[in-house]
């Protein structure tokens, strides 16, 4: 009894971390039955964070809950204008960004890019298929260097999509998201 007591007073005083775990959950849970992250979960969030954060800390709040949008928009606003990303993905981490502010939300992308290298190794190890990923891994390292035209980019990774593995990034956000909430104590 005191053990759930003791959680209960633990997720109310950090409610805003557990929104966020909760939706990031939802979330991953979706992208990896539907391969994509529908607009009716990040919109709300963003607009969610962006209230909380005017209601608890004003206008420097509001303005902060921006920035950390900004920071998650601008994260991974780079993969998706050449086709590497969904743009449910990047609403995702602006979603985190409007509640956890800019300094957060960096570190979260920071872990959530390592599970996500890791979850991609996992998965082509799994399916055995290590040269024909490699092959394409450096197909696409070279396009980058080569082709200079974020459209030309995508359009390429557009026809290149059905030949891939595909891995939904809502996954690696949450997880590495939560790890980082969890290992700095903002769930406790």
């Amino acid at each position: 009894m005191d053990l759930l007591r003791a959680l209960g007073t633990t997720v109310v005083a950090h409610w805003p971390i557990w929104v966020v775990t909760v939706v990031l959950i939802v979330a991953a849970v979706i992208d990896g039955f539907e391969l994509r992250v529908p607009n009716w979960v990040t919109i709300p969030m963003i607009l969610g964070g962006w209230v909380f954060s005017w209601f608890a800390f004003g206008w420097s709040g509001l303005a902060w809950s921006f920035v950390g949008t900004a920071m998650g928009l601008a994260l991974l606003m780079p993969a998706y204008a050449i086709g590497g990303m969904g743009a449910g993905d990047v609403k995702l981490l602006a979603g985190v960004g409007a509640w956890v502010h800019a300094t957060h939300t960096f570190y979260a992308f920071a872990v959530s890019a390592v599970v996500g290298g890791i979850l991609a190794i996992a998965m082509v190890l799994a399916r055995r298929s290590w040269k024909k990923h490699a092959a394409q891994f450096a197909g696409i390292l070279a396009e980058m260097n080569q082709v200079r035209d974020p459209e030309r980019l995508s359009a390429l990774a557009a026809e290149r999509k059905s030949s891939m593995m595909l891995l939904p990034y809502g996954i690696p956000i949450a997880i590495g998201s939560i790890l980082y909430f969890a290992w700095t104590g903002l769930l406790i």
